[in-house]
């Protein structure tokens, strides 16, 4: 079976309700994996948005948020998943809003795409020098043994 990803939050390609957007509450959905592939010793999430700032006219992916060294053992996270509520070893690093934290969707024009990415990788990541998605991915190359993905839009209720 292929590692899922799944969320209680929103179905795959619908709308990411209002509390966990800027609009809301913003709080992280709850998320839930399942079959991940033999000889996983951690899991990293991504969370992005290829959008920004005008689905019309995309000029940057903005990063929401990067959980990484989240243990095999772990089945998903809670919602409102932050510091305290992180599975132990498991760490975050900086996204666009410049916080080590879920920064929710919060698009400035139009019907946005959050892609959220979970990788199963073979090793935990050297705790300094992954200080953002992209020292994420250089850390990862080499260590991805699978992919899941969920995406959920959203649009401001203006």
């Amino acid at each position: 079976m292929a590692m899922t990803l799944t969320s209680p939050s929103f179905e795959a390609g619908r709308e990411i309700p209002q509390r966990h957007t800027c609009e809301g509450q913003d709080v992280s959905p709850a998320l839930h994996w399942a079959d991940l592939p033999a000889g996983t010793r951690s899991l990293a999430l991504v969370v992005d948005a290829p959008d920004a700032p005008d689905p019309k006219a995309p000029k940057k992916t903005w990063v929401h948020w990067v959980v990484y060294d989240i243990p095999a053992t772990a089945s998903g996270l809670p919602e409102g998943a932050a510091a305290g509520s992180l599975p132990s070893g498991a760490r975050v690093a900086k996204n666009d809003f410049g916080g080590a934290k879920w920064g929710g969707p919060c698009p400035p024009i139009g019907r946005h795409r959050y892609f959220f990415k979970l990788y199963a990788l073979d090793a935990t990541l050297p705790p300094d020098g992954v200080a953002t998605k992209a020292a994420l991915e250089k850390a990862m190359q080499g260590h991805i043994l699978a992919q899941a993905q969920l995406m959920g839009t959203y649009q401001k209720a203006r």
